[in-house]
């Protein structure tokens, strides 16, 4: 693949040519769970990652690594790793690079489900999370220290849409040898390409623009070959390792040491491996997702404008505002648009918001984002509702806050919709 093509065109051709056998043109399925051996001396070295043809679809499969290797041209990485889903993305680069009584320093507005993972899931390792206010950068410098373990934030955070300094959390976090390890969901390679930006890990779920139509789940983890890992600091990259005899990952995979750790490590381990089956379906996604992302950016700042300036709307938060308080910053680390994400809080609060998401037709009431359908949802009483009120305010959750996933649809018939119910909500 040329490394200078377009996104336009790697998001469609990147990771796979046509069958030679065949002359089929599409990624076919290879839904198997394992394969045959030419001979024992195959089967050992296979075994021993002297050879990286597949073992069983737990580690690796043909249509698997066509859509990691396009995700990897799309950010520009070495190599990626598919995960059945965003947080199990999340777990398994957590796996290899924390061990009990490390800390991970995180920005404080991300996903509820992140923070829900690192305040219980991760503390129940012995792994202590720091949260910091995320445009707080000297926060970050307070908490890291020799036991951190990674650095993470959110290209956008969600549901707050602050975009933080991405160059300078990373030199903050390089200052200390730890690597910013970025969730770049909200943004997706189209917009943002966080390793370009000082990022040295990324991590996505693609069940949301990647995939985009709201059917598969799925999650990406990303390296990008920028980390010197050969350091006591991070044991199962470095030296032999515990569970492989004679296998050194960053000696013997010096191109994408984490990458080839989260497969051979997390996935054999863990086994939150990405079927062949959504691997395929989501490849068939990320071929309009240059295309949907555009449309996705033009609605969202339509609706934007349009809530800025309705009288029962007390604000809004949209990075494409000059409002915004990240809007330079936004201006500066995304390309082609602001995302397709929108907050917002009813004059009426808590109850003028949970009525306008009940009242909604055009727009669904559901729990997800990134879906080809607009989206609206309540956060602190779902997505954050596991955080305390104190927890919730830190992550940028106010009460009376409304999420709102912009889809693909005509935006006439979005703006009647979204009148309509913030007229029934008050």
């Amino acid at each position: 693949m040329n490394d200078e093509q377009r996104p336009a065109t790697r998001s469609v051709h990147a990771g796979h040519a046509p069958d030679p056998a065949t002359g089929a043109r599409a990624p076919p399925i290879y839904q198997t769970t394992s394969y045959v051996f030419d001979s024992a001396a195959d089967a050992a070295g296979r075994y021993a990652l002297e050879d990286d043809a597949d073992i069983y679809s737990r580690i690796s499969n043909p249509t698997t690594r066509i859509l990691e290797r396009r995700l990897a041209s799309l950010h520009g990485a070495t190599d990626a790793v598919a995960t059945a889903s965003g947080m199990a993305a999340l777990d398994a680069a957590t796996f290899v690079l924390a061990r009990p009584g490390d800390n991970v320093v995180t920005a404080s507005s991300i996903y509820g489900g992140t923070a829900t993972y690192f305040r219980h899931a991760a503390a129940c390792r012995e792994i202590e999370p720091r949260f910091v206010d995320t445009l707080a950068y000297a926060e970050y410098e307070a908490a890291i220290d020799e036991n951190t373990a990674f650095v993470h934030l959110e290209t956008i955070g969600n549901p707050a849409l602050v975009t933080p300094d991405i160059e300078r959390i990373a030199e903050i976090a390089h200052d200390y040898g730890a690597p910013l390890f970025v969730d770049n969901t909200f943004a997706s390679p189209v917009l943002c390409r966080p390793l370009d930006h000082g990022a040295d890990l990324v991590w996505e779920s693609t069940t949301k623009w990647i995939h985009g139509s709201g059917t598969t789940v799925g999650g990406i983890v990303l390296d990008g070959g920028t980390v010197d890992w050969d350091t006591d600091r991070f044991p199962e990259l470095a030296g032999e390792n515990r569970a492989y005899h004679d296998t050194d990952f960053v000696r013997d995979f010096p191109d994408a040491p984490f990458a080839a750790a989260v497969r051979f490590r997390s996935l054999r381990t863990l086994g939150a491996c990405q079927s062949p089956f959504d691997a395929w379906v989501t490849l068939q996604g990320l071929e309009t997702l240059p295309i949907r992302m555009e449309r996705h950016c033009e609605n969202a700042a339509i609706i934007a404008s349009y809530l800025d300036d309705h009288p029962d709307v007390a604000w809004v938060r949209y990075p494409g505002l000059e409002s915004h308080e990240t809007h330079e910053q936004a201006q500066r680390y995304l390309e082609g648009g602001y995302g397709g994400m929108i907050s917002c809080g009813l004059e009426g609060g808590y109850e003028a918001g949970s009525r306008c998401c009940e009242s909604v037709e055009v727009w669904s009431f559901l729990a997800n984002v990134g879906d080809a359908k607009s989206l609206i949802i309540h956060p602190a009483s779902t997505t954050h509702g596991q955080l305390t009120p104190a927890q919730q305010e830190q992550s940028g959750v106010t009460r009376d806050l409304i999420r709102l996933s912009v889809g693909i649809e005509d935006p006439a018939d979005l703006l009647a919709d979204l009148d309509h119910a913030i007229a029934a909500a008050h």
